[in-house]
């Protein structure tokens, strides 16, 4: 047995577990339930991993056979592989773990064949080793950040939009690619000004670089930062300026929080329906159904990504916008629009793009 470095682990819920013959196949602890556990950083930004957090607990709530719990890791980067690790030896069935474990799930799901591991918002080389225990979702958030370029560009009154990113990343440049194809349709001249934290979690710079594009003369911002953005939504609110949300619902989620004036600056969000993935894949593990091995894109089509229709985009967005956006979404979903991606670009030629 491994090793284990000490750690402390935030359980929600508590279940049976098992072994099987092959991934998939087994049946928990003889009582037909599946042991699932969710492997995320931190909860609590609104976002990306606050999203993933509701589907799996939506799926044990709501899928027969089907327990789960929600382990917190931490930033510490030098703990993740020992965080992964320890949850395995506990015996779970089912682990899922966004991109920012895709290095360590490459290195310990060989030695836990019985165990399938659920990668979110990247894939896995399959050429490249035995990864026949893992499965991973792609979403297409060029796809959904196209419209959301669109829109921004054609509510513009400064010809100027800003993107901040989290990291300079391929999934962070794939949203980017994706809006500014969206807002140069819109509006050929439109100009995106760019900047990156460098960090999911760093709220005051996010802010200070926003007030910066601001500066700039953008009317809007596109926060696609994880924690960093809250800063994008409070420059915002300081300069009465639009902020596009990103992952979840952002504009509903803040209200629910009581802070209105979050939600009113956020014109709709990008979503990257990460719950609602998750939610799948747990249905299709239970059921024997889950295309283990493979990767999966979740586009439009798939209901994958799209934007946040609520109360604040009908009251912002004006019908024939509305209907526009409608049109396009069509359009991407029949193949008749192209939609760019970031995936395979060399740096230069996205820095190209971003340029121009």
């Amino acid at each position: 047995m491994k090793k284990l470095l000490a750690l402390v682990l935030v359980v929600l819920l508590l279940v049976g577990c098992g072994s099987t013959d092959k991934p998939g196949t087994g049946d928990g602890d003889g009582d037909g339930k599946k042991r699932a556990a969710l492997l995320i950083s931190n909860l609590g930004d609104l976002s990306f991993n606050d999203s993933a957090n509701e589907g799996v607990l939506r799926a044990g709530k709501e899928i027969d056979g089907a327990d789960v719990n929600v382990i917190e890791y931490g930033q510490d980067p030098t703990r993740y592989e020992s965080a992964v690790v320890e949850a395995a030896e506990e015996g779970y069935d089912l682990f899922l773990g966004s991109s920012t474990l895709q290095e360590v799930f490459e290195n310990v799901a060989p030695d836990y064949p019985d165990v399938v591991f659920v990668l979110f918002d990247s894939s896995v080389d399959y050429s490249t080793g035995n990864y026949d225990n893992i499965y991973s979702i792609v979403y297409k958030a060029n796809e959904g950040s196209y419209l959301g370029g669109y829109l921004m560009a054609k509510r513009s009154d400064t010809g100027v939009l800003g993107f901040l990113g989290g990291m300079d990343q391929p999934i962070i440049s794939d949203f980017l690619v994706g809006f500014i194809q969206g807002a140069q349709e819109a509006n050929p001249d439109i100009k995106v000004t760019t900047a990156y934290v460098g960090a999911w979690n760093d709220s005051p710079k996010g802010k200070e670089l926003s007030l910066g594009m601001y500066n700039q003369n953008a009317s809007s911002i596109f926060q696609v930062a994880g924690g960093s953005g809250m800063g994008t939504i409070e420059a915002g609110v300081e300069r009465g300026r639009e902020v596009l949300g990103v992952d979840s619902d952002q504009s509903l989620s803040f209200e629910a929080e009581g802070n209105q004036e979050f939600a009113d600056v956020i014109v709709t969000s990008v979503l990257k329906n990460v719950g609602d993935s998750l939610y799948r894949a747990i249905d299709l593990f239970v059921k024997g159904e889950l295309k283990v091995g493979e990767t999966e894109n979740l586009g439009l089509a798939e209901g994958g990504v799209g934007l946040a229709i609520n109360k604040y985009y009908e009251d912002k967005v004006d019908a024939d916008l509305r209907a526009e956006l409608v049109e396009i979404n069509d359009k991407i979903v029949s193949g008749e629009i192209v939609v760019d991606t970031a995936y395979g670009k060399s740096t230069d030629e996205i820095n190209a793009i971003s340029d121009a």
